[in-house]
């Protein structure tokens, strides 16, 4: 019952905004759909940690300590972001950048959007799994071009193409995996349920499974924004509206990094190698370190956070590739921790932009004297997402970092490097943003940023002190993926 509200309350919200959107009370009916499915979320999880995993639908769902514990990271964020997106888009309007109509479309895809992600999550099938990541695609293509400008339609389009032909990619690599499922399990229709994959493994032609992987890592690593397959991610995030940014960079690349886990069980089971963490590691150390290098070169607050996504989904990847109890755990804290932060940036970056007129970091200066609370919550994530304790990104990249010199010593000065740079690129191009002089008068009122502040609330106890529920939590989708 739990998974079907999980899954109906964004669906049945995007039917009515399509309906409804442009009425005066669209943004608040926006938030109560998005706070219904964090409340329904909240009731699935509850019933996981009791009655551990479960089925329904005829197997088509699933649920684990790993999947629901991105359910309702996702479905938390997705409300936050609904919060923030009512006085954002309601400024956008008044500015004349959106009319009535590109209002209804943006409330109505942002709900379905949400589904799109949380039926990627749960669902057991392999097959509906793709569809799912497919339909995430078609729908943020279309919040990419709200503002209808050339340079967002352009961007959308860059986003269309390479992320069409990179879920081409996870096709082929899905039809591969049931073509070896299926002279094990048959054609009864259970070829591409994940469980039933899952306890045959092992009986898999690894030839098959090691070639399928490769596709379902190009695929679906398009959408995490790998490099080389990450020219779509600044565009996308560049041009599209704030909030979108912030699901985008904390939701989507999250997801879809998850469906690649998932694969590459399935293919350490059936190779009983490290192929598929070698190849992750590849890709993620890639990522890390291009990631880096392109930070210095933007002069635009999107982009530059962008780019910063990309350098996490990479630092994660390469921790999931290593694998082993310490490694994994490292990285679905760090799945939490960049979620939460880098969505909050975006909230502050949204409000900057828009007070000031431009994206431009050299066109905003002194948000500490004109929007204080802006100001610090830029500051504040800032030092967040580069590492500075006693904030929890500093602890997952600790763990990454030691277990890397313990396992693969080679990869350590790649990663201290391109970290190093990271943390120069973007302290020096944010500091002036908050710190320096300029002439523009304080803001009669000062923004409302409690979501900011309460995901870096959240993000700096998690540095400090992990809730033993919560730590068990991650300890069991450990043991579940490595």
């Amino acid at each position: 019952m739990e998974i079907f509200a999980v899954l109906g309350i964004p669906l049945i919200g995007g039917i009515l905004l399509a309906l409804f959107g442009c009425r005066r009370w669209a943004p608040e009916l926006n938030s109560a759909a998005s706070f219904a499915t964090f409340a329904a979320s909240a009731a699935l999880t509850a019933k996981v940690i009791s009655d551990g995993p479960m089925l329904a639908w005829n197997e088509q769902f699933f649920v684990d300590p790993f999947n629901v514990f991105l359910v309702a990271l996702t479905a938390f964020v997705g409300f936050t972001t609904s919060l923030f997106s009512r006085p954002y888009m309601r400024i956008e309007q008044h500015h004349g950048k959106l009319s009535i109509n590109q209002l209804r479309l943006y409330y109505s895809m942002y709900q379905l959007f949400t589904f799109t992600m949380l039926l990627a999550l749960l669902t057991n099938n392999m097959g509906i799994l793709w569809v799912a990541m497919e339909a995430a695609t078609l729908t943020t293509v279309l919040l990419v071009s709200l503002y209808r400008t050339p340079a967002s339609i352009e961007a959308a389009w860059k986003y269309f193409i390479l992320c069409g032909v990179g879920i081409a990619q996870a096709l082929f690599g899905t039809i591969l995996l049931y073509f070896a499922a299926e002279k094990v399990l048959g054609a009864d229709g259970t070829a591409l349920l994940w469980t039933h994959l899952d306890t045959v493994k092992d009986q898999l032609e690894p030839t098959v499974l090691s070639l399928a992987f490769v596709f379902l890592l190009v695929g679906y690593g398009t959408k995490v924004g790998l490099a080389p397959l990450h020219n779509w991610l600044p565009d996308a995030h560049a041009e599209g509206p704030t909030p979108i940014s912030a699901v985008l960079s904390g939701l989507l690349l999250n997801v879809a990094l998850y469906a690649v886990v998932r694969s590459k069980v399935l293919v350490d089971g059936a190779l009983g190698t490290e192929f598929a963490g070698n190849l992750m590691m590849g890709f993620g150390l890639l990522s890390v370190v291009m990631a880096a290098f392109f930070l210095s070169r933007q002069k635009d607050i999107k982009r530059l956070f962008a780019y910063s996504s990309i350098e996490h989904m990479g630092l994660m990847t390469f921790a999931f590739g290593m694998g082993g109890p310490v490694a994994t755990f490292a990285g679905l804290l760090h799945m939490t921790v960049h979620c939460l932060t880098k969505s909050a940036i975006f909230f502050a970056v949204g409000h900057a932009s828009q007070k000031a007129g431009t994206q431009l970091i050299d066109g905003i200066r002194g948000l500490i004297k004109t929007t204080p609370t802006v100001g610090w919550g830029l500051a504040l994530g800032s030092l967040a997402i580069l590492g500075m304790p006693p904030f929890g990104v500093f602890a997952s990249e600790f763990l990454i970092l030691t277990t890397a010199m313990h396992t693969h010593p080679w990869a350590t000065p790649f990663l201290l490097v391109a970290l190093g740079v990271a943390f120069a690129a973007v302290f020096s191009k944010v500091q002036p943003m908050v710190f320096g002089e300029t002439t523009e008068q304080r803001l009669p009122h000062p923004p409302a940023l409690i979501p900011v502040f309460v995901h870096l609330g959240l993000v700096l106890m998690l540095g400090l002190y992990i809730p033993p529920y919560l730590a068990d939590w991650y300890r069991q989708a450990a043991a579940l993926i490595g």
